[in-house]
């Protein structure tokens, strides 16, 4: 239940997130809705496909579809609110890549990977339904810019396995990643930090 918790806040933060840059980038209604979607369940489709976990998730499960859809109405209807929020699209979209890193580490687990390919498998699903959100609104993807998005999601996924080895709780090991991703990406903005850039004029 704690973990079906995590993937619904997961798709709540990266759905409302899809629906700001769809909205910025002034799509219909249904414009809207596929963006939302994509954004939601693109990264979790492609691990899903990687695993061999078929027919993937929210084609099995309404909830994921309902959730989406709920998320778009309820965006749409108080979007004037969201704006006052400074930076709304970075927070979801940070927190969003938090939980999903995690969601998408312990899928990895229940396949009995390796760490190394459970972290990769997470960063994955974090990264992927932005990556799909920005090429359809014609944006070079975050994670291919200087910012610190699949390094936030690397540190908090290797993070997990050494909290693990900790005296605590595997529920507080789990937080505590979702935690260092959130506040490594925070921070990395906020004292714009990031990584060098090779081009050379």
């Amino acid at each position: 239940m704690f973990y079906l918790a995590i993937d619904i806040l997961g798709t709540i933060a990266f759905a409302i997130s899809g629906v700001l840059v769809a909205m910025e980038k002034r799509l219909d209604l249904f414009g809207v809705f596929i963006i939302a979607f994509v954004t939601a369940i693109g990264g979790g489709t492609l691990r899903d496909v990687l695993i061999g976990n078929t027919p993937v998730v929210w084609m099995r499960d309404y909830t994921y579809l309902m959730v989406v859809l709920c998320t778009v109405i309820l965006a749409i209807l108080f979007v004037n609110q969201l704006k006052y929020l400074r930076k709304t699209l970075f927070l979801f979209d940070t927190i969003g890549i938090g939980l999903f890193t995690m969601v998408g580490i312990e899928k990895g687990l229940a396949a009995e990977l390796s760490p190394v390919m459970c972290v990769a498998l997470g960063t994955m699903t974090a990264s992927f339904g932005g990556v799909i959100r920005d090429i359809l609104c014609n944006e070079i993807p975050v994670i291919f810019r200087k910012e610190v998005y699949a390094t936030a999601c690397i540190l908090g996924g290797f993070s997990y396995f050494l909290f693990q080895k900790l005296p605590i709780d595997a529920a507080f090991a789990y937080l505590g990643a979702i935690i260092m991703i959130i506040a490594v990406r925070i921070l990395a903005v906020k004292f714009k930090i990031s990584l060098p850039n090779i081009y050379r004029e």
